[in-house]
């Protein structure tokens, strides 16, 4: 009964984001069930960036100007969390407001009056998000908050309380621009935990009537298919390959998770963050660069991901230097927004769009293993990937190291094929030829140098397809 009138309650403080949404589309799952598209059929393609505690340490004049940042760089969706990590619940906002009474998920603070209580703040941010055509991956807790597995904590959801405060986060939001983004970086380690991802789910459905996406984000080398694949409500499989710079063991599993059944889309929602500790071991290894996080975003892409999240480690903790840092970040987030990593995601984006997208399918047969298959696909660092369409009007290869390569021409279902190399440093493409639609054909990349990785593209030459990142 106390629930029931506290959720009574709750209903009183409907959401101030009516109409917050009106200049984005709906998401859905394309019918391939491969993709995101909009409610008319158009790819949406998702270029995420971690911003985990955007709602809890920034003011609303350094949210805008994130936010501003973000947009003219051409991401598309912002990952940020309502409960945060870093003493999300006991820490308050900096105009000194928490999130819930008595950390009662069954109480969220909200008060009568504009612009005086913690959810108004985090409305505000949404509503600017939107109005700059960005998204929010909105998680609505981290998973200390379930499963205090390492993390400030205190553990303060059951299946019960769960679901009744998905259910007001759902009614809040149910006309914004939001994608739902469960657990938070925690494994699910008993039937409880998965009981209140469930029924936190449950209470999002029936909070926003089924209005928008819902996927789950795991612990660090897990995606969302080990636990709740089968799930009618995990509309997206989301990994977390993490923070090491290896394709084997690590980002092979995008693959692994394109490959499950039934067929469901799967993006890879926390790969490397640029400039963090690799392995989270820098004296063994240092800091990663903006090599690192390119490696990560096309080896996802090529080997079926739908989109990619990029991250920065000063920024999803939004660390300068008045706040403890947290695994030795390198810059203030003001000038971390700006690193080469975060500028060059759009190059992927835009190559991807510039061809056919919702039929778009990994396929490293279209390479040629060389005599030492460690050199060519390669492995580690070094791993050569390919995607096509099914057509077989293009196909492409991600070339991380200046050494020649061979490939199958055929995978192109034409007479004659254009070829284009592809730059993911700077989104520029050049001519490398026509060739036949028949035997193999060796390749060498134009700069052999280290950290200059490529794309190879190849076009069926009657398509006329724009240069390589074009529209």
């Amino acid at each position: 009964m106390k629930a029931l009138v506290t959720l009574i309650v709750l209903t009183l403080f409907l959401s101030r984001m009516d109409g917050t949404a009106a200049d984005l589309p709906r998401l859905k799952v394309s019918e391939n069930r491969r993709f995101l598209v909009t409610e008319t059929g158009q790819p949406f393609f998702w270029l995420g960036d971690t911003a985990w505690e955007l709602f809890h340490r920034l003011t609303r004049e350094e949210a805008l100007h994130y936010l501003d940042t973000r947009a003219r760089q051409g991401f598309t969706v912002i990952q940020a969390v309502a409960l945060a990590e870093v003493d999300g619940l006991n820490t308050p906002n900096p105009y000194g407001h928490r999130p819930l009474v008595e950390n009662d998920p069954t109480r969220p603070d909200v008060r009568e009056g504009p612009d005086n209580d913690y959810w108004e703040h985090v409305d505000f941010i949404v509503r600017a998000a939107n109005q700059r055509g960005l998204y929010i991956g909105l998680l609505p807790t981290w998973g200390d908050k379930w499963n205090k597995k390492w993390g400030t904590g205190p553990e303060i959801f059951t299946p019960q309380n769960a679901e009744i405060y998905g259910e007001w986060l759902g009614r809040r939001y149910r006309n914004a621009g939001v994608i739902w983004i469960l657990g938070g970086d925690r494994p699910v380690e008993t039937d409880t935990h998965r009981e209140i991802i469930r029924a936190m789910a449950r209470g999002l459905r029936r909070g926003d009537g089924g209005a928008h996406l819902i996927t789950f984000h795991p612990v660090g080398g897990a995606g969302s298919a080990q636990w709740f694949h089968t799930e009618p409500w995990l509309d997206f499989n989301m990994r977390q390959n993490g923070h090491g710079t290896e394709f084997n063991g690590r980002y092979e599993q995008t693959r692994a998770d394109y490959d499950r059944t039934p067929v469901k889309p799967v993006l890879d929602g926390e790969p490397i963050y640029e400039d963090h500790p690799v392995h989270f071991d820098p004296a063994r290894q240092g800091h990663s660069i903006a090599a690192d996080a390119r490696r990560a975003a096309y080896w996802d892409l090529f080997s079926g991901a739908f989109g990619h999240t990029y991250g920065h480690h000063s920024i999803w903790q939004f660390w300068s230097p008045e706040r403890p840092p947290v695994n030795h970040p390198l810059l203030p987030w003001r000038q971390a927004l700006h690193q080469p990593g975060a500028l060059q995601m759009r190059h992927a984006k835009q190559l991807l769009l510039s061809r056919p997208f919702l039929t778009r399918i990994p396929d490293d047969s279209v390479l040629i293993p060389d005599r030492i298959p460690t050199s060519v696909p390669g492995a580690g660092r070094y791993r050569f990937v390919a995607t096509r369409d099914t057509a077989g009007t293009y196909a492409m290869v991600y070339v991380p190291v200046g050494r020649p390569f061979r490939v199958r021409m055929n995978a192109i279902h034409a007479e004659r094929v254009r070829a284009w190399w592809f730059s993911p440093r700077n989104g520029r493409a050049q001519s490398a030829g026509e060739f036949p639609a028949a035997g193999e054909q060796a390749f060498t990349p134009p700069d052999p140098g280290e950290h200059l990785d490529w794309v190879l593209v190849l076009d069926d030459a009657t398509r006329n397809y724009p240069p390589p990142g074009q529209p």
